[in-house]
């Protein structure tokens, strides 16, 4: 016997969160498959998946915005592509359990919908629309930031070193030599130094970077290289 499917309450009650509508965050776990099947008088939560998407991105960009002040505008736009990609918001599902209570149809059901990405990270998308609609803005915020903070710390520091291997292969493959990082500049007080460097490919100066160290700074200007050198490709 299959095991007895979470309620909206449930979630509320394991998330910490106190409903001022219950009827929102029910709405927001039925799929249309379930509607499809049954005709029931119910509304599917694909109108809260999309204002949810809309909330989050705004909430990671300026999340991301506040956070990181020296990066470009094309170096936030892909760390934001990552956060909320859709295998980034099943991962945050799957934290939250919401499989577990996705109401869904029998054929999408024994198919694994409870487990799928996209149905995970729509599900999560319209459970923020529920938040934001119960609790406003700061409350949806606020949900989110408890996933986003600890992940986009570790995404960037891993993109930001594989930056530099990545713009290493691409230099060794079309130059057969790397790139050289060169510091153009520091400021600020030694106790806060900012270092600028930059980016060097066949003597031309293809990005800057900045950090709180030559390593940090490097990373930073290999990352923007590579946005260049993307927005370059045909």
């Amino acid at each position: 016997m299959s095991a007895k499917k979470r309620s909206a309450m449930d979630l509320c009650a394991a998330l910490g969160i106190i409903p001022r509508n219950p009827a929102v965050y029910e709405q927001a776990l039925v799929h249309r498959s379930l509607l499809n099947e049954t005709g029931q008088a119910l509304d599917s939560n694909e109108r809260l998946e999309f204002l949810g998407d809309s909330v989050l991105g705004l909430v990671v960009a300026r999340f991301l915005f506040e956070s990181f002040p020296d990066l470009s505008e094309g170096q936030l736009a892909r760390r934001k592509s990552q956060l909320v990609s859709t295998s980034a918001l099943a991962e945050w599902a799957r934290g939250m359990d919401l499989g577990s209570c996705l109401r869904l149809g029998k054929g999408e059901q024994l198919s694994g919908g409870s487990d799928k990405e996209t149905l995970l990270a729509d599900g999560f998308e319209a459970w923020l629309g529920a938040i934001y609609v119960d609790h406003g803005f700061k409350g949806a915020e606020t949900f989110v930031l408890g996933f986003v903070k600890d992940q986009a710390a570790a995404s960037a520091a891993g993109r930001l070193a594989d930056s530099k291997s990545r713009l290493q292969e691409f230099t060794q493959k079309l130059y057969k030599r790397p790139p050289l990082y060169r510091v153009s500049g520091t400021s600020g007080p030694d106790h806060e130094k900012v270092f600028e460097v930059e980016v060097v490919i066949e003597g031309k100066v293809l990005a800057r970077g900045r950090g709180k160290n030559k390593k940090e700074a490097e990373q930073q200007g290999a990352e923007e290289a590579l946005g260049v050198i993307e927005r370059k490709r045909p």
